[in-house]
């Protein structure tokens, strides 16, 4: 008799992965290459300050070499790629709940940003992107002078 373990969120976690992948496909077709080969999504915090916004990326075990970060056209671009560890298998059982690949990530900055003074710091696998505003300009009161 073969015993087998019984696994009652198994289904469900294939639904979830197929899920978690659906987006990055549907951003292929219309974002270009770069986004075809995507291969998981890291999940990103944003928030907005008095001086500035701030992107709050998790990216464990990413290396700030392997991360790019692009500001172009009012469109910020985060990609890099997670490597998979190379593990030796004991009797042949493996479970891989970790994705590993490529991911790319793209927001669409507001007219207050400063894209020229994004700074982006990678502190325990967490990516933070500092976006400062830009001063707001103040109306300019004109004087009529007389003739």
């Amino acid at each position: 008799m073969t015993i087998v373990s019984y696994e009652p969120w198994a289904f469900v976690s294939r639904v979830q992965r197929h899920l978690d992948r659906a987006p990055g496909e549907t951003q292929g077709r219309s974002e270009g290459a770069d986004a075809a080969r995507v291969s998981w999504i890291p999940h990103v915090d944003i928030r907005e300050e008095a001086e500035r916004f701030v992107v709050a990326a998790d990216v464990p075990g990413v290396e700030p070499k392997d991360i790019e970060i692009t500001a172009d056209k009012g469109v910020l671009t985060v990609k890099g790629e997670r490597r998979a560890e190379k593990t030796a298998t004991v009797d042949g059982n493996e479970r891989v709940e970790r994705a590993s690949g490529t991911f790319l990530r793209r927001f669409t900055l507001p007219e207050s940003a400063d894209a020229e003074a994004i700074k982006a710091t990678h502190v325990n696998g967490v990516l933070e992107l500092s976006i400062p505003k830009r001063p707001q300009e103040q109306p300019r009161r004109i004087a009529v002078q007389a003739a």
